[in-house]
């Protein structure tokens, strides 16, 4: 395992940010963080790199204790906090050289290209980090997290101020990583993580309250077994009832309809049945609890 999490907990005053909680990440593996703003994502993230102290529990990267061996744990960790520090004054290869030496870098003027290229930032890389705009402010400090090539990869909020094609570019380069590292992935964004991530651990108010694979998430919601229609036609509540596998009938809008069915797949036959007998026209037809908001919200609206 290179991230082992085990019942941290880390109280500010008379508050738990984290409540002990309990995890693991595998090499090659990318794992969606995910919580609400103020659930203790940053704290978890700060503990596991050894910028925080936990009240309670342990944290191990690659099997070092990050409390005993705070150094040996960090220089295996590449870390892209929430709030990016950089200096602004410093050119790019200044100040990625600057990071190289503290990790002791070998060969660094090769590596510093190596990166430069890797979250591309070529056509940039002659200006001072001052001069950027804010999503290539956030490639720096990816490129400074990768510098020392980490086992293990650390992002809180890698995207945060990028646009949607560089989105996509940092999307491919973290999953290219992924297929040699561990990612502990946290942001706001659920499609990105979507995209990126098969599992997720999600926490809510300093508790963990999922880790899982998106796959068995999206089964066990309870929206699992609800199916949406909008029809072009008005309809009858009744038609919908007499459907065998439809339990529960819900108007939601003008010939729109949410359906609590016993079998999803049979309620979508029969409706394409019922459809064709009626002469009515299907505009949408999509099952619930298929998107990871709709399971995050589900999840974190429990407590």
């Amino acid at each position: 395992m290179s991230i082992e999490v085990k019942n941290l907990t880390k109280l500010f005053g008379e508050q738990k940010a984290i409540d002990q909680i309990s995890f693991t990440v595998n090499k090659g593996e990318i794992v969606g963080f995910l919580g609400p703003n103020g659930a203790g994502k940053s704290t978890t993230m700060k503990i596991i790199t050894g910028y925080l102290q936990p009240d309670e529990g342990d944290a191990y990267v690659s099997g070092v204790d990050v409390k005993k061996e705070p150094l040996t744990a960090k220089s295996k960790i590449g870390y892209l906090p929430e709030q990016n520090p950089l200096y602004y004054d410093m050119y790019i290869r200044e100040y990625l050289d600057f990071v190289a030496d503290i990790h002791k870098v070998p060969n660094k003027k090769e590596k510093i290209n190596e990166v430069i290229q890797t979250v591309g930032l070529t056509i940039e890389s002659k200006k001072r980090v001052g001069q950027l705009s804010k999503g290539y402010k956030q490639r720096v400090g990816l490129a400074a997290a990768l510098i020392h090539d980490p086992e293990v990869l650390i992002l809180d909020e890698p995207t945060t101020g990028l646009d949607p094609n560089q989105i996509i570019e940092i999307r491919e380069v973290i999953k290219s990583l992924g297929q040699k590292k561990t990612v502990l992935f946290s942001s706001h964004i659920l499609q990105e993580v979507e995209a990126i991530c098969d599992r997720v651990i999600i926490i809510n108010r300093g508790k963990m309250v999922a880790n899982d694979k998106l796959s068995n998430l999206r089964t066990q919601s309870q929206k699992s077994n609800m199916l949406k229609v909008v029809l072009q036609e008005p309809l009858e509540a009744e038609w919908l009832q007499r459907l065998s596998s439809v339990q529960t009938v819900n108007k939601i809008g003008t010939n729109e309809w949410e359906l609590g069915c016993t079998d999803v797949a049979l309620a979508q036959r029969q409706l394409m049945e019922l459809a064709l007998r009626q002469n009515l026209n299907i505009v949408s037809l999509q099952a619930g609890g298929t998107s990871l908001e709709e399971v995050f919200r589900e999840l974190t609206a429990r407590q």
